[in-house]
């Protein structure tokens, strides 16, 4: 008797605790270190905040380790729900035919509140297609600003509360910097294609690529080795010959950020999102912020710059339980609390304009000067068809192109035609590559 009443009990706790499991979401990532943190604090909050689900992240390497992961994992029917991928995966993400969920229509189908419109165009115009219906959720957008060196700037007897707004005016600082013993080098840049050339083009509203930078049609030509491009990577090759500018390596340019940490390089250009990594590391001096420089005498300069980070994609395969979880998901995430709280910390963008409303309601612009100058950067103008993005296949690829054509120029190899002409020719190889396996 005592066996039964032991098996029946045992038997009731096992049912209850089945009836009251969450569903499971599985999301792959590309955050690490302190961002990584965040992302899994804001995780642990969601799964509190209900009891119907429970969203597990897993971190997959960077972003093209975590891309491929996805792919092979999809391939072998063991894919997430989820997948994070940076914004030059979306050309390769929409010609994955059967393999992504469209977040408006995940959205549509499971009955959950979403407003496409309560999003910054600039953001979204990215990742939706020729209808505008948004494909992927935007999560951490950012964009390429300067940081400069206050300190350094007044040492050599510049206003350290202006930065410069011309590379007229970065040339001009620099070698000012440098005369003065203020500082070893006028400026350094992490990510040479995406700072120095992508939104390089599109903030002079120069064309990335024929078919409005690939929205329009799959099988775009790259354009990137006008006359304007090529006067820029000239100019580059030549400051660096001259120790104005310091080349800080391939891919994000890793060799960049210490150079301005340890005050060798009195300007930086690199991504909103490293606004708190430079703020952490920036013991001995103050930081000011600016929008990236222009050529004055180009005109529709300054017109506004394009976003890099990520969105995260919704995996085909799962079951409806759990796509309705991770609809429930994005739309915590979107939140204006949730979103005020992502950009406040990691210096990416608030994907809404709720989000941007609270934090000026919070004072935090007012409390923390410069903080919003990615976001005024952005929204400067309203996007051409130049400067809305770009959406190449292979352009994880081409971008390692770009980063050896770069060198080959630094090199003396190359002039500045002569690399970018090589960029276009391998590139546009590739992008016809991809055309074919995707028609």
């Amino acid at each position: 008797m005592i066996k039964k009443v032991a098996f029946a009990a045992l038997a009731l706790s096992l049912s209850a605790s089945t009836s009251f499991a969450k569903t499971q979401i599985t999301w792959w990532h590309a955050m690490s270190g302190e961002l990584g943190k965040k992302l899994e604090e804001i995780v642990a909050n969601y799964n509190k905040s209900q009891d119907a689900y429970e969203v597990v992240p897993t971190y997959k390497g960077n972003y093209t380790e975590t891309m491929t992961a996805a792919i092979a994992a999809f391939r072998a029917k063991q894919q997430p729900d989820i997948v994070q991928v940076f914004e030059v995966g979306t050309g390769t993400m929409m010609a994955a035919k059967g393999a992504v969920y469209p977040v408006y229509k995940l959205m549509a189908d499971t009955g959950t509140e979403f407003d496409p419109k309560g999003f910054l165009s600039a953001v979204v115009g990215y990742y939706t297609d020729t209808d505008g219906n948004m494909l992927s959720m935007p999560f951490n957008s950012s964009t390429p600003i300067v940081y400069y060196n206050k300190s350094v700037f007044k040492k050599a007897g510049l206003d350290p509360e202006t930065p410069p707004k011309t590379w007229q005016d970065v040339e001009a600082y620099s070698k000012k910097i440098m005369e003065s013993g203020a500082a070893k080098c006028g400026f350094t840049s992490g990510w040479i294609s995406w700072v120095q050339l992508e939104n390089f083009s599109a903030w002079h509203n120069q064309p990335i690529g024929t078919l409005e930078n690939g929205f329009g049609g799959i099988d775009p030509k790259l354009t990137v080795n006008g006359p304007v491009q090529v006067k820029h990577w000239s100019n580059l090759k030549k400051w660096q010959d001259e120790g104005v500018f310091q080349y800080g390596g391939p891919v994000g340019g890793d060799d960049a950020p210490p150079k301005f940490y340890a005050q060798e390089c009195a300007m930086y250009m690199n991504s909103s999102a490293a606004r708190a990594a430079v703020m952490n590391n920036a013991k001995d001096f103050e930081v000011g912020f600016g929008m990236l420089p222009y050529y004055s005498d180009v005109d529709g300069a300054p017109q506004n710059s394009i976003i890099g980070g990520a969105t995260l994609w919704v995996l085909q395969g799962h079951d409806e339980d759990e796509y309705k979880g991770v609809a429930d998901f994005f739309h915590y995430l979107s939140s204006p609390e949730v979103q005020a709280d992502w950009h406040q910390f990691s210096g990416y963008l608030p994907i809404t304009q709720a989000a941007y409303d609270l934090g000026q309601q919070q004072g935090y612009y007012e409390k923390n000067p410069g903080s919003d100058v990615a976001i005024k950067q952005m929204t400067l103008n309203p996007p051409t068809e130049n400067s809305k993005g770009l959406r190449f296949g292979n352009y994880v690829q081409i971008r390692t192109i770009i980063d050896e054509e770069f060198e080959a120029l630094l090199s003396g190899k190359k002039d500045a035609q002569g690399a970018l002409d090589a960029v276009v020719e391998r590139g546009n190889k590739l992008i016809g590559d991809f055309a074919a396996a995707n028609q």
